[in-house]
């Protein structure tokens, strides 16, 4: 129990130390504020309102700016993000399997089976026709389906000719199209 007193009095003994002097210093400003004259006084009350106003505008102005900025900054590095992830399919070397294993290059039709075999489509038929090759499969996942064929454009083949259908009992999609390099 003593020790809670001790406590309670060392708090109080704390208090007055730091408010007595915060005390007697309000206490001084207050008197000088009565020896000045009225005329004084409204002016220096103006001046005060006026830095207050100055001060807390310019405060609040800088606040502001700094958000705008922030939120400019983030809208940057969102837009940059997602740039980067669309461009994911140029960066990424596995995706371009356009060389074999020892640096030679490959046949154009050995290419687009080897990029519908890294997507997940293993029973493609692929077939040259002259520069052209042309493809064939089915698969049940759109997904899968959308994701190969938008790894063939990023590596630089256009579709000429493009063809798929869902069949309506099994929901499989039949893709049929014909690429040029």
């Amino acid at each position: 129990m003593k020790i809670l007193q001790r406590r309670v009095k060392s708090r109080t003994l704390t208090k007055s130390v730091v408010s007595g002097p915060i005390a007697q210093y309000q206490n001084l400003l207050w008197s000088r504020w009565l020896l000045l004259s009225p005329r004084d006084q409204l002016a220096l009350g103006a001046l005060m309102v006026f830095l207050l106003l100055f001060i807390g505008g310019y405060g609040g102005y800088s606040v502001h700016q700094a958000a705008t900025d922030s939120k400019a900054d983030y809208q940057e590095q969102v837009a940059d993000y997602f740039w980067l992830r669309a461009q994911a399919g140029n960066i990424d070397s596995t995706m371009n399997t356009a060389t074999a294993q020892d640096g030679v290059a490959m046949p154009p039709a050995s290419s687009v089976n080897a990029t519908l075999n890294s997507s997940g489509i293993d029973n493609a038929q692929v077939i040259a026709a002259g520069d052209a090759v042309q493809l064939s499969f089915n698969y049940p996942s759109q997904a899968i389906v959308s994701s190969a064929l938008a790894q063939l454009e990023q590596q630089g083949w256009q579709f000429t000719q493009l063809s798929m259908q869902q069949d309506v009992v099994t929901k499989s999609i039949q893709v049929q199209a014909t690429v040029t390099p």
